[in-house]
């Protein structure tokens, strides 16, 4: 069984609801990047998100850009950042996510993206410009390798849902809002409601991102939903911070707060 499946039935039988957080590969660095990992696993993360840098990455707002450029600028790439989640894989049985942008792994190589990405202990995929005709074909590929492809939908039109909804698995990634990342805007959509009607056409695990703050719109939200997926409010402490010991003890002390929200 895949970790991130054995991770959601694990917490639906306690009764639970997942901590997704996000993290940028190589910002700072990426041997703190391991270090991070590790402290989130142990301060209650359910599932880890590894977001691969992109030089104009299109969904995310402000923060998560800037760090996209300031671990590009310190030489993170595919073949490095596969290095870093090896050595967390080596320490750590978290499951792991990449998220990562289309034109990266095409320029790379879909099928030898993937099959590292399995070699090295990666769970699933998020690639959240994929266009819907290439998806059978990197599906096939994410099947063959035992990689989950993780749909991700956003509160659009209801046709446009249940196409997206409908292929994919592992569990599926619910955009709170239209728009990019980031904390500071409300979020306006009904999320019981877009949570049913993602429901509706999906089996799978629904987990909540874009916009989640921290552990009072958790606590508001986790009604609706199987997982709360927070970046931003990570990668601003992390940028806030002056060196590793105090972003562990930050992002740490954060994780176990939003994980007791969540419980």
């Amino acid at each position: 069984m895949n970790r991130i499946d054995f991770k959601f039935k694990e917490l639906k039988d306690q009764g639970k609801k997942a901590l997704i957080p996000f993290i940028t590969a190589g910002d700072p660095s990426l041997d703190t990047t391991v270090n991070i990992v590790l402290e989130m696993d142990k301060k209650g993360a359910d599932i880890v998100e590894i977001g691969i840098p992109y030089s104009d990455p299109l969904a995310d707002g402000p923060i998560i850009q800037g760090s996209s450029q300031r671990a590009i600028k310190g030489g993170a790439k595919i073949r490095n950042i596969m290095e870093t989640v090896r050595k967390i894989r080596g320490k750590s049985e978290i499951p792991l996510v990449y998220m990562v942008y289309y034109s990266s792994i095409f320029k790379y190589g879909l099928e030898r993206f993937i099959a590292e990405a399995s070699a090295v202990g990666i769970n699933g995929i998020i690639i959240p410009d994929l266009p819907i005709e290439e998806r059978g074909d990197i599906m096939d590929i994410t099947v063959k390798y035992e990689v989950h492809l993780i749909p991700l939908v956003a509160p659009t039109s209801k046709r446009r849902i249940q196409e997206i909804a409908a292929g994919g698995s592992g569990f599926v990634y619910c955009v709170s809002k239209n728009g990019v990342t980031g904390v500071g805007e409300k979020i306006k959509t009904d999320i019981k409601e877009y949570m049913e009607l993602v429901g509706s056409y999906t089996e799978l695990p629904k987990a909540l991102g874009f916009g989640i703050s921290g552990s009072s719109m958790a606590r508001e939200f986790k009604p609706y939903c199987d997982g709360i997926i927070i970046g931003s409010a990570i990668i601003d402490i992390i940028y806030k911070c002056k060196g590793e010991k105090e972003i562990l003890d930050k992002v740490g002390n954060f994780i176990s707060e939003v994980k007791k929200s969540l419980e």
